[in-house]
C-alpha cells in the first residue's frame, strides 16, 4: 500500500514558477514509476510528466522544455518543477505511482495549480 500526498500548490502569475512534491509512504520506493497528471474543470484528467524507477522521462509536448520531473528515492519524494507557467496550466495536479512489475496504480489527492494571466 502506497499513500501519496501532494503539496507546493498555489496561485503565481503566469511566466512564474512553482515546484510540486509528493511525498510516497510505504516500502520500497523505487520499484515505482511515479507521474504527475492534471485536470482542468470540465475537462478530463490528462498526462503531465512521468519518470521510470530508471530515472526516464517523459512529457506532455505541452510542458516540454518548461516542466521537469525529478526523484529522490533516498527521501520517498518526486518533484515537478514547473517553470513558465502559463494560464493553460492551471488545474488540479495529482501525484500517481504504478508497482513496475504488478502495476498497481496509486493517486494522491491533488494540489490546485492557478495561473494568472
Amino acid at each position: 500500500q502506497v499513500q501519496l500526498v501532494e503539496s507546493g500548490g498555489g496561485l503565481v502569475q503566469a511566466g512564474g514558477s512553482l515546484r510540486l512534491a509528493c511525498a510516497a509512504s510505504g516500502r520500497l520506493f523505487g520499484l515505482y514509476n511515479m507521474g504527475w497528471y492534471r485536470q482542468a474543470p470540465g475537462n478530463q484528467r490528462e498526462f503531465v510528466a512521468t519518470i521510470t524507477s530508471g530515472d526516464s522521462t517523459n512529457y506532455a509536448d505541452s510542458v516540454k522544455g518548461r516542466f521537469t520531473i525529478s526523484r529522490d528515492n533516498s527521501k520517498n519524494t518526486v518533484h515537478l518543477q514547473m517553470n513558465g507557467l502559463k494560464p493553460e496550466d492551471t488545474a488540479v495536479y495529482y501525484c500517481n505511482a504504478v508497482h513496475k512489475f504488478t502495476y498497481q496504480n496509486y493517486w494522491g489527492q491533488g494540489t490546485q495549480v492557478t495561473v494568472s494571466s
